[in-house]
């Protein structure tokens, strides 16, 4: 059952130049004024709101003064990435001269500062300092092992941290529970922008710019990446994170955006002049995320970093390759893991589902878990686990959970209930990795279901769509779609206006990829609109086959075909009327 509801309205303040529908749409997303949409770079929180700040520069000034051995360990996704190839870009920029990076194996290091990762380190670059991005606040084990070895480790993280910290020469998380930064959503990337803010303005005080005859660096140059980390790390895009994704985004329409994000937007066939928050989600960080999920992350870092076109061009062919091969096995993955549904259905005789869901294979890979996991959770509705092989003995799993349920929450409860069931887990509210000992599989499912049926109870079996409500007729056109397009960046926490309305179909054919191009009026209209319907489910298909007008929640696109902009709705869920 799927209920399709209207976000709740609310005033929007004082005077504004603003269309009302517009003012409309962003008062429901609990913005009240012009103000809060201001998206200049004076508006960002200031680095120094960020407790560790004073410490983390101040140690990093003295590494640049000594020329001290810094080596970046960051993580093996796409925050992971940017947030390297940042830390690497910007310490090089301000004149240190041995800056190296480190990136664990999804498969042989698993996440984070681990105590092999610093024992590599040491024996392969012998750092003096160690910066962790987009990890190290769990890390205490790994940070004790560089204690001893005597580097010292600054941390720069955005993720919860547990109940001890880490022994850190400095710590930089906006998640301490003691930290005042506003923003408590920013991602790995953001996180060490930051930090690179407030070394540049710690080293401008000491005149160190002009001592060592360096142009001061421009941090905006760095946008282009902090765009790119903050929105595929599916962060909520309060006002300083839209500022900081916007920002960026206007600097790679503009051109001034590193040959990696140029390679990858031409060969996804993207158009830089209309970028958008979703392109990078949907279209350049898969393409990042692929190196880290079938292989070794440092080809989506090289990417980044590279400063050569042709060079740039070459890693973006071959992540596009990784990331077509990722396709394929995620959709053989998939394939199976609803086959594991539909076996589990036809085993019960009341045919309901779970409130939660736990697959497993031995055979399914270990970097497409969590989308294939995230992939069911979006079909189901349920919170969902996917589970594969780790050694002989160990389940290493990926979850996904619905909205209303934190799910690191719901490990941690089952984990303090039945100790016995799970190795090692973390995350956050929406997404978990764990390890559960291979024969703990079942017993763990039934605690777990248990578990999320207690936090979330029914509420797990309704899907819920929230639209922006009906869209007057005279509104459903090319210039209301132009508005929308750049009156984000939309992403998770402010999402991307979608409507809904009925319409007739007039009519309709088949794509490639199994898409339907419509043909479509709404009931009050004689307008006709162009309209696409990408992977409609087999009930749309069977329905359209008797049926002509239907109940459409659907969003306003630019579809641009030889130099031709024009309007069309696309589809995302369908109700017969």
């Amino acid at each position: 059952m799927v209920k399709i509801v209207s976000r709740p309205t609310a005033a929007f303040e004082g005077d504004s130049d603003l269309p009302v529908w517009l003012q409309k749409i962003y008062a429901s997303r609990q913005v009240q004024n012009s103000s809060e949409i201001d998206q200049r770079l004076a508006n960002l929180h200031p680095p120094v709101l960020l407790s560790g700040m004073a410490a983390t520069v101040s140690l990093l000034a003295k590494a640049l003064e000594q020329q001290k051995s810094i080596l970046i360990v960051g993580d093996y996704d796409a925050d992971g990435a940017t947030s390297t190839a940042l830390a690497c870009k910007a310490l090089r920029n301000m004149g240190a001269m041995n800056v190296r990076y480190l990136l664990p194996n999804r498969f042989k290091d698993g996440y984070g500062l681990s105590p092999g990762i610093v024992q590599r380190a040491h024996q392969q670059y012998a750092p003096n300092i160690i910066i962790t991005v987009d990890n190290g606040i769990s890390s205490c084990e790994g940070v004790d092992v560089a204690n001893a070895l005597g580097i010292q480790v600054l941390v720069t993280d955005h993720h919860l941290p547990g109940e001890q910290l880490p022994e850190a020469a400095a710590i930089v998380n906006p998640n301490l529970s003691d930290d005042p930064f506003p923003s408590k959503a920013l991602a790995g990337v953001g996180v060490i922008f930051y930090v690179m803010l407030g070394l540049r303005q710690h080293l401008e005080q000491k005149n160190w710019f002009v001592q060592q005859g360096i142009v001061k660096p421009n941090m905006a140059d760095l946008l282009d990446l902090v765009a790119l980390g903050t929105v595929a790390d599916v962060v909520t895009l309060d006002q300083n994170n839209r500022i900081l994704v916007e920002q960026g985004l206007r600097r790679i329409r503009a051109g001034f955006c590193c040959e990696g994000i140029k390679a990858l937007m031409k060969i996804t066939g993207r158009n830089p002049r209309l970028l958008k928050s979703t392109d990078l989600g949907f279209s350049i960080a898969p393409r990042i995320n692929a190196a880290g999920r079938l292989d070794s992350m440092s080809l989506g870092v090289e990417c980044l970093l590279s400063e050569q076109k042709e060079e740039a061009e070459d890693y973006a062919r071959q992540l596009d390759t990784m990331n077509a091969e990722r396709r394929l096995i995620e959709s053989d993955m998939r394939d199976q893991a609803i086959a594991q549904v539909e076996g589990w259905l036809s085993g019960h005789h009341d045919g309901k589902l779970p409130v939660a869901i736990c697959l497993q294979q031995s055979d399914w890979h270990e970097g497409v878990l969590g989308i294939v996991a995230s992939r069911l959770k979006d079909q189901l509705h349920r919170p969902v686990i996917a589970f594969g092989l780790s050694g002989e003995e160990t389940l290493k799993g990926s979850a996904r959970s619905i909205p209303g349920l934190h799910i690191r929450d719901v490990l941690f409860a089952v984990a303090t209930r039945h100790g016995e069931l799970i190795n090692q887990f973390g995350g956050h509210a929406m997404a978990a990795g764990l390890t559960i000992p291979r024969e703990k599989f079942h017993p763990f499912t039934t605690a777990f279901i248990e578990e999320v049926s207690t936090q979330l109870g029914e509420q797990a079996q309704d899907k819920t769509i929230t639209t922006d409500g009906s869209l007057a007729t005279e509104l459903i056109a090319l210039e209301t779609a132009e508005v929308l397009h750049f009156a984000g960046p939309w992403g998770q926490g402010f999402p991307a206006p979608v409507f809904d309305d009925c319409f007739r179909v007039e009519a309709c054919r088949n794509l490639r990829g199994g898409h339907l191009r419509m043909k479509v009026k709404p009931l009050s209209s004689e307008d006709e609109f162009e309209a696409i319907y990408f992977s409609p489910d087999e009930d749309f298909r069977a329905a359209i086959e008797h049926a002509d007008q239907f109940r459409f929640v659907y969003s306003l696109d630019i579809n641009e075909y030889r130099n031709k902009r024009s309007l069309q709705l696309v589809i995302k869920h369908a109700q017969s009327t």
